[in-house]
């Protein structure tokens, strides 16, 4: 009865009022970080991928411990309302603390690098209590057989538009003049408000029955046992399909604005309409998606996936600085690359998000959202940008800097082919998964 009254109470307007007010908050932020950070960095600190790779794996360290935890918290308290809406308040204060680490002197280089990690490190550790904690085990519990490909369909689309949105308006807000601090101020103010909004519109009536299972640690250390987590066996494969695939997605992406602005020599506002246009077409893939999903075509839609972003890698990689004009914003390799890239990336994220929520046990949908972000920020941020910075190092366009004597790294195409190899490596963990997949159908077909 209680689950029944929580679904009638949040359909129709206010469900997708949140669903896509809190998402695209939420995932404008991400992406300002996974995106304006890293040129942020290479702008105002230094052009060095140690400090990146530090914030990567610095921010996926606190990312995925605060989901579990306070994906804990919520599972024992029944609430969602108090974590989305403190969250996101904390998440936006902290982004713009960020970009006040741009007033350290740059003459105490290794005082403004760890101040930089420590500050993306706490935004993160909020921006997680809020959005995966928070507001994707909302999301969870709001989605019946009904209605899953659609919600499947918005979270897969809110990480493009966050990108769409993040980086022409990022790009507007930097402008020219590099004026970061601009972006962070707007966005963290954004953030913030809808915060207050989830605040002031959510309703008791969103929250759900608490489960409790022993004291807060031992149910908080319960989802680690992986004797028990590798019995779910379909799951295990998909979560190990995903890793495998954000890995070699992390190796170039944390470097794609650099690429674009400090190798090809783009500005970065255009660098923004350069990733905008191409993502916005790309988008359009999930309303086909959906409805394959809801038809339960999960294998090819993860196989189409992968050949996909592969191929856009493979467009991109080739292309050499002396062969692009930077004063023109179209380059049809570069527009048809990331389309490519970004139609890869819609498809296997709408389907495995849709995938992995159908396979959490009810009483631990909190703590499973915390195994997809071991799986899909922790382990592929740490794996992706080790190798990430291993290619910009070894391979990439170095100089020295006059000003400090520093070695300067420039990352170029030779990042999407080591990211385009890896994403091949996901095929393996693919088949597995498939065969789960087959198995589970079937059985319910004879039910």
């Amino acid at each position: 009865m209680r689950e029944s009254k929580l679904q009638k109470k949040t359909s129709g307007f206010k469900l997708w009022l949140l669903v896509w007010g809190l998402g695209l908050a939420g995932q404008i932020c991400w992406n300002m970080e996974n995106q304006w950070f890293n040129t942020f960095v290479y702008s105002k600190i230094a052009k060095d991928p140690s400090i990146i790779t530090g914030m990567l794996i610095c921010s996926a360290a606190a990312t995925t411990f605060a989901t579990f935890f306070f994906g804990t918290w919520a599972d024992r308290t029944g609430k969602r309302r108090i974590f989305i809406s403190v969250g996101y308040i904390l998440w936006g204060i902290f982004t713009i603390a960020f970009g006040m680490t741009e007033f350290i002197s740059k003459s105490h280089y290794l005082v403004a690098a760890v101040a930089v990690v420590a500050a993306d490190t706490v935004m993160s550790f909020f921006g997680s209590m809020g959005n995966d904690a928070g507001f994707n085990t909302w999301t969870n519990d709001m989605m019946t057989d009904k209605n899953r490909g659609q919600i499947g369909a918005a979270l897969a689309t809110q990480p493009v538009l966050g990108t769409i949105l993040g980086t022409v308006v990022g790009g507007l807000l930097v402008g020219e003049n590099d004026n970061y601090m601009r972006l962070f101020v707007v966005m963290g103010v954004f953030v913030i408000i809808f915060g207050l909004i989830s605040m002031f519109t959510m309703s008791k009536g969103d929250d759900v029955e608490p489960s409790v299972r022993g004291s807060f640690f031992k149910q908080f250390f319960s989802v680690f046992n992986f004797k028990e987590f590798f019995k779910l066996r379909e799951l295990v494969w998909v979560n190990v399909m995903v890793s495998v695939f954000f890995i070699g997605f992390n190796v170039y992406f944390a470097y794609m604005g650099n690429y674009i602005i400090h190798y090809l020599g783009y500005t970065a506002d255009m660098m923004g309409i350069i990733e905008a246009v191409p993502l916005v077409l790309a988008m359009l893939t999930a309303i086909p998606l959906s409805i394959l999903i809801n038809k339960s075509k999960n294998i090819p839609i993860t196989f189409f996936a992968i050949i996909v972003n592969i191929l856009g890698l493979l467009v991109i990689a080739p292309i050499k600085a002396e062969n692009v004009d930077s004063s023109q914003i179209f380059n049809l390799r570069i527009w048809l690359g990331i389309f490519l890239v970004g139609v890869g990336y819609v498809a296997i994220l709408q389907v495995t998000k849709v995938w992995t929520k159908q396979l959490y046990p009810k009483d631990s949908k909190g703590q499973f959202e915390g195994i997809w972000i071991l799986f899909f920020v922790l382990i592929p941020m740490i794996g992706g940008s080790l190798i990430g910075e291993a290619v910009v190092k070894t391979s990439g366009e170095t100089f020295v800097d006059a000003a400090s004597g520093q070695t300067q790294y420039i990352p170029n195409g030779n990042i999407f082919f080591v990211g385009a190899a890896v994403i091949l490596l996901t095929v393996i963990p693919a088949l597995f998964a498939a065969k789960h997949f087959k198995k589970r159908l079937a059985s319910a077909e004879e039910k």
